[in-house]
Formats: structure tokens, sequence, C-alpha cells
């Protein structure tokens, strides 16, 4: 039996929490959201392209999620000075990371999407929601609380590029 994509299990933000515990349940129930919609697609369906020209597809998001993890949280956040796992210098679009993504490539970039997710958790495991970073020389003073709302901004807006992929390969919808 080839890959599919795993089935997850969404736990929702509680009604109620601190604003700490709120933030990251929200985007914890964001990410999760983005994981079932790739669950039980083959490779093949993964790499679908949405409607020519664009080079939309999930697996052109599961690249483009997990290096926006590893940007924001171990990078910015944490300091780390590691590689881009798909951004190369000189791409055409810095903001996506289609180029590549074949079904060949499915299974290995799901798998970094989820160890760049746990990556990202574990570098912000006690961190101050008040620790701030400087992105010159754009930004200046950013907080972990603002990569924590931006990227529960981030996983909802691909969420509904990602409904939108999902029904058109194989008409699934829902949240």
């Amino acid at each position: 039996m080839s890959w599919t994509a795993p089935q997850v299990g969404r736990i929702d933000a509680p009604p109620a929490a601190d604003e700490r515990t709120m933030l990251l349940n929200w985007l914890d129930y964001h990410r999760s959201t983005f994981l079932m919609k790739c669950a039980g697609l083959t490779p093949e369906q993964l790499a679908t392209r949405s409607v020519p020209p664009s080079t939309l597809s999930l697996l052109g998001l599961i690249r483009h999620l997990a290096d926006v993890e590893l940007v924001w949280f171990r990078r910015r956040l944490g300091g780390e000075d590691v590689p881009m796992n798909f951004y190369k210098p000189g791409d055409p679009d810095p903001d996506f990371d289609h180029n590549g993504a074949t079904a060949q490539t499915a299974e290995a970039d799901y798998n970094l999407l989820i160890t760049e997710i746990e990556l990202a958790k574990k570098s912000f495991e006690g961190m101050s929601l008040d620790h701030s970073f400087d992105e010159p020389p754009h930004r200046y003073g950013l907080t972990a609380r603002w990569v924590l709302a931006h990227m529960i901004e981030e996983y909802a807006r691909h969420n509904g590029h990602a409904d939108l992929l999902r029904e058109r390969i194989d008409g699934a919808v829902g949240d």
C-alpha cells in the first residue's frame, strides 16, 4: 500500500483561558485544520495544481508552511542560524515554495512540516509573549505575541486555499 497523508485529530481551542494558552491553542487548531485538509490524499493528489496558470497545490502549501514555521519560530524568535528547507535566494516568488513540489517529494515534505511544527513548539517553550526581536530593515520590536497572532492568520488564510484545493481534488468540503 502506498503512502497517504495521515488522518489527524483536532482539539478545539478552549472558550476561556489565559492569553498564552488561547493563542497556542488557536495556532494548534489551525495547524491541525490544515493537516485535516491533506488527510487521506495520495502524493499525486497533494501535488495537484489548482487551476492554470496558478502553481498552487496542497503540497506547495505544505512546503511553504514548513519554511514559515522555521523562519518565525526557529530563526526569528529563537535566533537559530538554520538554512531554509525550500526557499532559495533568487526564487521568483519568495513566499511560496512550489518549485520541486512533486509526488515523489510528498511524504518527505509532509514529514518535514510535522518536524518543523514540533521544533517550533520546542523553541517557544518557556518564552515570554513579550520576548522581542528585530527584523531589519523592515520591522523592529516584534514580539512573540505578534508572531503567534501572525501564525494564526497565516494558517487561517492558507486553510481557505486548502479548502478550495481539496474540493477540487476529490469534492471533500467542510472544516
